[in-house]
């Protein structure tokens, strides 16, 4: 019974809006992706998992070019460059202003637009303008996400990258995105949780085919030690004069780092204990919260579904038993569940699972709700936190 424990496939030109109206699991089904290969079931296991040594798409070499476009513009590949290994690209971009981000980043969606190379652009939708103009007619062959809807939770972004590359490089074409999660407008957490999912593309890429991500990052706006990191989470990085191989980059091992770093420590409030039989009182525990901090019957429902399917998680693969709390941080309301179960693998909950699995949707159906999730774990056990605002993102 429950127990107390005390404190402690392309649309030319237009922009795609993100929408979270949909059901979860009609979600699951339009993004769906053929032969994803993450199960949150079978990631729970009590065994390590190995990682490759860090690695460089093209193989450490520099990659400046005496013969580069002018300072403002990102320089094309050559085609040694965009051949090496067939590789996927991950690169950072530094600018700085508007108007270095609609040169820079406009010359290098142009570049593969007169490749005949298809484009993804995922920005703000500030940004979104400011590259139409920059583009002009180009526009129209590019297809544009809207980041504040697709990236408010950094764990989904992944899942629109692995729906827009998985059918042109399985025909054998040559791709580029721009992705741009990190704002100055993000919260500590979340800053956290992206530079978490630049380190995970490093992963979920590798040997998947060639294709050129580029992720601009803001450097006259946003802190130092947010730069510091892309370096860490991009093999190679742009600065206003040439690109070379960041010698911070900490390779593929660095997905694991946020994985197992502590959280936070949370407020003083009560724990529950929970076994199989106390799943239901448990969402009735979530749900008298939520609304006693005036949170809208759609977002009490998104947290009841999410803290439901992660506590079930830590009843089917997490020792049978768990410990939850909820709390309202002044921002979110917040559920954190902790069970004695290891997560091995860092993808878990980034991409669906197989289609016409009955199971394995827990952990992402948590992240296609919440506004942001927080996932930790080691040998020591996993700690989930599932943030919910009153106003969906």
């Amino acid at each position: 019974m429950i127990g107390s424990h005390g404190p402690g496939a392309e649309a030319p030109g237009r922009a795609l809006r993100m929408s979270r109206s949909s059901t979860p699991v009609a979600c699951a089904r339009e993004i769906s992706v053929a032969g994803a290969d993450t199960r949150d079931a079978a990631a729970r296991k009590r065994v390590g998992s190995a990682s490759g040594p860090p690695r460089y798409p093209f193989g450490g070499r520099q990659l400046c070019r005496a013969d580069a476009s002018p300072p403002s513009a990102l320089p094309s590949a050559t085609e040694a460059q965009r051949d090496v290994s067939g590789s996927f690209r991950h690169e950072a971009l530094l600018y700085s202003g508007d108007g270095d981000f609609a040169d820079r980043v406009g010359a290098f969606v142009r570049d593969g637009v007169d490749a005949g190379e298809p484009a993804l652009v995922a920005v703000h939708p500030r940004k979104i303008e400011i590259l139409r103009r920059a583009l002009g007619g180009s526009a129209r062959r590019v297809t544009f996400v809207d980041m504040d809807a697709l990236g408010t939770n950094p764990a989904r972004i992944l899942t629109t990258w692995r729906t827009f590359a998985g059918p042109h490089l399985a025909a054998g074409r040559r791709i580029r995105g721009v992705g741009e999660p990190v704002s100055p407008g993000r919260s500590a957490a979340e800053l956290v949780e992206c530079h978490r999912h630049e380190a995970l593309l490093n992963l979920a890429f590798d040997g998947g085919g060639a294709w050129w991500l580029v992720c601009p990052y803001d450097a006259g706006a946003l802190p130092a030690d947010v730069i510091a990191e892309a370096r860490c989470t991009h093999p190679l990085v742009w600065n206003s004069h040439s690109g070379e191989p960041s010698a911070e980059y900490r390779g593929r091992l660095a997905a694991a780092e946020p994985f197992t770093t502590p959280l936070d420590p949370p407020p003083r409030v009560e724990e529950t204990a929970f076994m199989l039989g106390d799943l239901r009182a448990i969402r009735a525990l979530v749900a008298g919260a939520a609304r006693g901090w005036g949170l809208p019957e759609a977002r009490v429902a998104d947290l009841i579904l999410a803290a439901g399917e992660v506590a079930a998680n830590s009843v089917r693969h997490g020792g049978g038993r768990g410990l939850m709390r909820v709390w309202y941080d002044g921002d979110a309301a917040v559920c954190e569940i902790r069970d004695a179960g290891y997560i091995d693998q860092p993808l878990a909950g980034r991409e669906p699972p197989e289609s016409g699995r009955t199971g394995g949707y827990g952990l992402w159906l948590a992240n296609q709700v919440c506004d942001l999730v927080q996932v930790r774990s080691s040998p020591a056990g996993t700690t989930i936190r599932l943030h919910v605002r009153a106003a969906a993102a």
